[in-house]
């Protein structure tokens, strides 16, 4: 099993987060795409931690089944209203199997960069193939690797600076490796620090990830509200499809 690094601590307040990610708008557009895809099918959310998007998933109607790696995060999940009606399997989002088809797997919030090895991220998307019926689909939302902001001889990109929270990334190209580095500031003034490795991967990496795994691109946009894919967007929502 790899390594978990959403124990505890990090689940206890997580929820608490005031990233854009939990915005009520940003998971109403991403609950809204997922459900497109999904259409009267089943879901399963890889890493689906405390639910921010596996909850309102469901309550779309919706069936969604979890994997997760962190029991701490499932049992917030398991607290909130409405998640009586999700599945979840405590496991490895790369290998774990659970019982059933799907007509939707997704991935959301850079978390395939969990995965910190090309083997892991290439066996992740075995599994979501192995999961899927014919016609599936596979969604990832991942950032797009800040490279070319590193002058020559720098490693650190801040991707966050505000008064509650400082934010740096650590490039280490040679092995696609990346640590965010988080300081989040208490109501006291002191700052709390964590870490979390990454490996970074580019749109063309997870493209032949898929074809290995036997899908091909179905789509990919800059954001959930579709808007196009550029040179310049700093993530993407990208869609895979099982033939």
């Amino acid at each position: 099993m790899p390594e978990n690094h959403f124990g505890e601590e990090v689940a206890a307040r997580y929820d608490d987060s005031t990233g854009e990610e939990f915005e009520s708008a940003v998971v109403e557009r991403t609950v809204d795409f997922l459900a497109a895809l999904a259409g009267g099918g089943a879901a399963l959310e890889l890493a689906i931690g405390t639910g921010r998007i596996a909850v309102p998933l469901s309550q779309r109607g919706v069936r969604v089944h979890g994997i997760d790696l962190s029991e701490a995060m499932v049992a917030r999940l398991r607290e909130k209203p409405g998640a009586e009606a999700i599945a979840v399997t405590v496991g490895d989002i790369a290998t774990t199997r659970v019982d059933g088809s799907f007509s939707l797997v997704y991935l959301v919030f850079n978390t395939v960069g969990n995965l910190t090895t090309q083997d892991a991220q290439v066996a992740c998307f075995q599994n979501a193939a192995s999961h899927l019926e014919p016609g599936g689909c596979f969604v990832i939302e991942l950032g797009v690797p800040e490279l070319r902001r590193l002058p020559p001889g720098e490693r650190f990109v801040i991707f966050d600076k505000s008064d509650g929270h400082v934010g740096l990334d650590e490039y280490e190209p040679a092995e696609q490796g990346l640590v965010s580095h988080h300081y989040s500031r208490r109501e006291d003034g002191r700052f709390d620090y964590a870490s979390l490795p990454f490996r970074y991967a580019w749109p063309a990496e997870l493209d032949l990830m898929a074809r290995l795994a036997g899908m091909r691109l179905r789509e990919r946009w800059a954001d959930w509200d579709r808007s196009p894919f550029t040179g310049e967007s700093p993530k993407h929502v990208s869609v895979w499809e099982k033939p």
